[in-house]
């Protein structure tokens, strides 16, 4: 099992919008920090992004790629401090822009990624503000942005299908390499290309139901009972079965959110022999029982804002 698409497969990460612009200048958006991940590049021409302080804007050249993850609204314009309009004023304000020969004009793509639950949290907690990736000749990420731009501007049978794709394939090249350069990386990620543990890791995130113990563990990472929960403590921070019992909450939290099983199947996907032994290890780590901690999130849910959308 690959960890980082099991995470990406819990979270049922998803394409939710991606849009193709062409803006003559002077011109600037405004993104909503709602967008849970932002993503976008320029094609042709340059463009700058900034959060609050103009000061401190981020260029973006052809072939690049940058994630921002929602929190403070952000904006892109042709300059750093451009006037920046709400996305639907910004595409009445640049509807004929691409029938335009201007050479001045920029071509950039927006994407909005959707993710669910505390899985898709943690992948976005441990990705910084803002992440810029510069992609050199050959890196496939511009290959990548190359057939957005040519799927969005061009458009054919299937387009759907051929935008997901491509878009998955773009998120999971930037968070592998944002993952690569940051210091604050989940430990799980490094700890999956470590050859001593990642074999018991992968056994505990495929089964998590499993009765497993700290012997069968080291076992299959080829390693003593000493070894295994020493190297697993000095990489992960944690003891192997705080690491289980952390995980199998984490799935329990998701479970509960989806509402598609019942506490009884929930306690046997994640260890529990009963749905009371899944109960009180639920409210020892949360302090309410799970049904009480279902219905307090459905109703957080139902009254949290929707997502913002970029320009199309």
């Amino acid at each position: 099992m690959d960890l980082l698409d099991d995470h990406l497969a819990r979270a049922r990460a998803s394409g939710a919008v991606f849009a193709r612009t062409v803006a003559e200048p002077p011109w600037g958006l405004r993104l909503a920090g709602s967008i849970q991940l932002a993503v976008h590049a320029v094609v042709r021409g340059r463009g700058w992004l900034w959060l609050d302080d103009p000061g401190s804007a981020w260029e973006l050249s052809p072939g690049d790629v940058t994630l921002v993850r929602g929190g403070p609204d952000h904006h892109i314009g042709h300059e750093p401090g451009a006037d920046c309009l709400e996305p639907e004023e910004f595409r009445a304000r640049h509807a004929q822009d691409g029938r335009s020969d201007d050479p001045r004009a920029t071509v950039f793509l927006c994407g909005a990624y959707r993710f669910s639950g505390d899985i898709g949290s943690g992948l976005l907690e441990a990705l910084p503000q803002v992440l810029p990736l510069s992609a050199a000749v050959g890196d496939p990420v511009r290959d990548v942005v190359a057939l957005l731009s040519r799927e969005l501007a061009a458009p054919e049978p299937g387009r759907p299908t051929v935008l997901d794709r491509l878009l998955d394939i773009l998120l999971v090249l930037a968070i592998r390499t944002g993952f690569r350069r940051s210091a604050t990386a989940p430990r799980w990620y490094r700890a999956s290309a470590d050859p001593r543990l990642s074999a018991a890791l992968q056994a505990m995130h495929e089964n998590a139901g499993h009765p497993w113990s700290v012997p069968e563990l080291a076992a299959i990472s080829g390693l003593s009972r000493a070894a295994f929960a020493r190297t697993f403590r000095d990489v992960l921070g944690q003891t192997p079965m705080q690491y289980l019992t952390d995980w199998r909450m984490t799935l329990a939290r998701d479970h509960l959110r989806a509402g598609e099983l019942s506490l009884t199947n929930i306690a046997g996907v994640v260890g529990y022999g009963s749905p009371y032994a899944f109960a009180t290890a639920f409210r020892r780590h949360h302090g309410d029982p799970p049904g009480v901690w279902r219905q307090r999130e459905s109703a957080r849910a139902g009254a949290a804002p929707g997502d913002g959308h970029p320009a199309s």
